[in-house]
């Protein structure tokens, strides 16, 4: 009895002893799940202040599991490497291998190289003690994001300080970063390195040395590993696909075939079934059909079943090749597995498909288990994509098909007229693609035939329809369709007679335009300004200021007001055709209706005003426009120091120059050719030399016309030897003068007796003419 009670007692002892360390166990991962939730808390709480009480608090909490944990909580990468360095400046707290990937983890996720790097530093001064497994998966991390140095010199600062215990894992783990970046050099030098240590070169060694080579582009070397490999009896899937992937980028594909036929008869090796997808697709895009084929037929007998993107790349390719048949033959695979074609595959093959009787049957086929939406839902997407695709054409004729046969997925004999017709969007697809690439009696052809298919027409077809006329100046038709838009149920908006406005504008019609005018009106839709404007400037070119003047007056009495622009303009075509008074008087009259014109239709006035010698009401205009609050133009001070320059006040034009000046306005080329040409006609040729200069000074580079005023202007001012400096810079500049600027320098030479030189200039002027016709 006494044995039985002592080993009772020891029981119980033992049952206590557990339940308390269970106790403390529990308690600790609470704690612990408590400091995580407050450092989550705090570092994605905004903004984070490192010095709060809160942290001070948890900082004598941190372990490396803990550290661990809410890296991984923190899902922006910014807060990782916050907390992260903050954890590192902790008293009695350093990391461990593990806390270091966590980081490289997120950072190498996120795709921040910079960061990623100075980690991979950072270690260089850390006596963080790491395990072969640690090592491996933090170079991995380096490695996918092509730091190829910072994992070798990582690895190098684990070995020199016996950090780590390095075997053969930490080794493969290196020579699959080099692998990814095809560095031949530096994986043989660690293989060598593995040899001499005694480490075992194993399949795992091997496998990323033949990745290598394969990357590299160094055939030679990799199939004497690949040879190795084969003797040791390692070659598998994967290091076979790895050989055969490479061929095929090369666009070496019958290598690639003939490997996979060897290693099928000598290894029993077969590919696997996303290696063999992934060929395919190469093989494709090699031009190497045939090949893909036979791959496919391998896969097949392999029990594999491959997915719809092998049947989208191979019909692709057959139909490309015009091989209709053995694509069409594919398609019934298709069928065959129980896979659905999806519209890419049916529009390549209709693509190819010449007789609409057959692309009819084919639709039928495929369309036979559909229901009346989904079937519909189908001819939509067949027709977008032959649209998208630049089959318009192929897309024009397989619905007139459609129309004027029906589909039925019920008879395979004759095409059955009882099944419902095309909806709306698929005649408006293919109607768009028409117009778009200018086929608009098929367009029109299409709208037609809605009728008959009994399909609902709308108004957006009526209206695109009506720009794309009205675009090609096919007026008759586009007061045809708005006629019969009128007939209809749909109201024309504001975008059809505007459509139909822009074509009458395009043709002057005037009263075309204002009749359209007058029912727009009626139906309370606005004129686009850039119709109306367009008109009147086309008025203007050809001399009709006063035909544009009286459309515009023909408009407000319907009721709308032109603007600014189209008035603007009319008053330039009166200038244009020497009307200033009408001009100035339009202007005034739209000022009284309450227009405020802008610095452009002011400058339209004061270039009037000088090309009328009438300068002084220029000024005029000039002090309406300050007393306006407008700032003038550097087109406005241009006109106007043209103007006193013409009128012989130059003294008015400097002024009006130094005015620009102080005003911070930035002078133009021309406005210093302007002025050049005005004080070498003022007879002050030197200071037309100093202003010249001055342009030069300020970065203003003198173009051709330049050139010519001032060589022109000094040889009226009898100063042929400089013009000649300032031609020959000219030429050095590739740019030809005009012949009176060769003539100028004869007159000029001639009068100051220098027969030689105006002897010379001719021989010049003679050599470019000859050369200009020979051009």
């Amino acid at each position: 009895m006494l044995f039985i009670f002592t080993n009772k007692s020891l029981i119980t002892n033992i049952s206590c002893t557990v339940r308390l360390v269970q106790r403390n166990f529990i308690c600790s991962i609470a704690n612990r799940s408590t400091v995580e939730a407050s450092l989550v808390s705090v570092f994605t709480r905004r903004p984070i202040c490192l010095e709060s009480p809160e942290l001070q608090e948890l900082s004598p909490k941190l372990t490396p599991e803990v550290v661990e944990s809410v890296l991984k909580s923190l899902r922006n990468w910014r807060l990782a490497q916050v907390f992260f360095n903050w954890a590192s400046k902790q008293l009695g707290y350093s990391h461990t291998c593990y806390t270091y990937n966590a980081m490289a983890a997120i950072l190498s996720s996120a795709r921040q190289n910079a960061p990623l790097r100075d980690l991979a530093v950072s270690l260089s001064k850390s006596p963080c003690i790491w395990t072969p497994g640690a090592l491996g998966y933090f170079l991995r991390c380096l490695g996918s994001q092509g730091l190829v140095e910072e994992a070798n010199s990582l690895f190098d600062h684990v070995k020199t300080s016996r950090l780590c215990a390095l075997n053969s894992y930490s080794y493969n783990c290196l020579l699959e970063v080099f692998a990814k970046s095809g560095n031949v050099s530096m994986l043989e030098c660690r293989l060598n390195e593995m040899r001499s240590s005694s480490c075992p070169v194993d399949k795992h060694a091997l496998t990323p040395a033949l990745q290598c080579y394969c990357n590299a582009r160094k055939f030679d070397k990799a199939l004497m590993v690949f040879n190795d490999l084969i003797d040791k009896g390692w070659v598998d899937q994967h290091i076979l696909g790895i050989l055969v992937l490479s061929y095929s980028k090369c666009g070496k594909v019958d290598m690639a075939f003939e490997l996979i036929e060897w290693a099928e008869k000598n290894l029993k090796v077969n590919l696997n079934q996303k290696t063999a997808c992934v060929l395919i697709h190469g093989f494709v895009r090699e031009c190497r059909v045939d090949k893909a084929l036979e791959l496919y037929d391998k896969t097949i007998n392999l029990g594999f079943l491959p997915d719809i993107s092998v049947y989208d790349v191979l019909i692709g390719g057959l139909c490309r090749d015009r091989e209709l048949g053995k694509a069409v033959l594919l398609y019934k695979n298709m069928q065959q597995f129980g896979i659905l074609p999806d519209v890419r595959i049916i529009t390549q093959l209709l693509v190819c498909i010449t007789e609409e009787r057959d692309m009819i049957q084919l639709l039928e086929d495929i369309s036979m288990n559909l229901n009346a939406g989904k079937r519909m839902q189908l001819y939509s997407s067949v027709l977008t994509g032959l649209v998208n695709d630049n089959n318009v054409d192929k897309a024009y004729h397989l619905l007139k098909a459609v129309i004027e046969s029906g589909l039925n997925g019920s008879s395979r004999d004759k095409i059955s007229s009882t099944i419902e017709q095309p909806g709306t969007s698929c005649f408006q697809t293919v109607i768009d693609g028409l117009c778009n690439i200018g086929k608009l009696d098929m367009a029109l052809d299409l709208f037609q035939a809605m009728d008959k298919s009994g399909s609902k027409r709308n108004t957006l077809l009526f209206n695109n329809l009506i720009h794309c006329l009205s675009n090609a100046d096919r007026l008759k038709e586009c007061f045809d369709l708005l006629n019969e838009m009128k007939r209809s149920e749909f109201k024309p908006t504001h975008f059809t007679f505007n459509c139909i406005l822009g074509c009458l504008c395009r043709r002057m019609d005037v009263e075309g335009a204002l009749d359209l005018l007058r029912e727009m009106r009626g139906c309370g839709h606005d004129p686009w300004i850039k119709h109306y404007t367009l008109l009147v400037k086309k008025l203007c070119e050809v001399g009709k200021a006063s035909e544009s003047y009286k459309f515009l007056s023909e408009m407000t009495k319907e009721g709308f007001l032109p603007d600014l622009i189209a008035f603007a303009a009319t008053i330039d075509g009166f200038i244009n055709v020497n009307e200033l008074d009408r001009g100035l008087k339009l202007f005034r009259e739209i000022c009284e209706r309450g227009y405020c014109p802008d610095v452009v239709t002011y400058n339209t006035i004061i270039k009037g005003l000088c090309k009328a010698k009438r300068t002084a009401e220029a000024e005029d205009i000039w002090d309406e426009i300050l007393g306006k609050g407008l700032v003038p133009s550097v087109a406005t001070y241009n006109l106007l120091i043209d103007g006193w320059c013409k009128d012989g006040n130059i003294n008015k034009a400097v002024q009006y120059f130094s005015r620009m000046i102080e005003e911070e306005q930035e002078a133009s080329v021309i406005t210093y050719t302007i002025l050049v040409d005005g004080l070498c006609n003022a007879g002050k040729p030197d200071e037309a030399l100093n202003l010249w200069s001055e342009m030069e000074r300020k970065g203003c580079k003198p173009n051709r016309i330049a050139y010519m005023a001032l060589i022109h202007g000094l040889c009226k001012c009898q100063k042929p030897d400089v013009a000649l400096i300032y031609l020959e810079r000219m030429e050095d500049n590739e740019m030809v003068p005009e012949t009176y600027v060769y003539k100028s320098l004869v007159d000029a030479f001639a009068f100051s007796s220098n027969t030689a030189m105006a002897n010379e200039i001719l021989k010049k002027m003679a050599k470019r003419c000859t050369a200009s016709i020979s051009r």
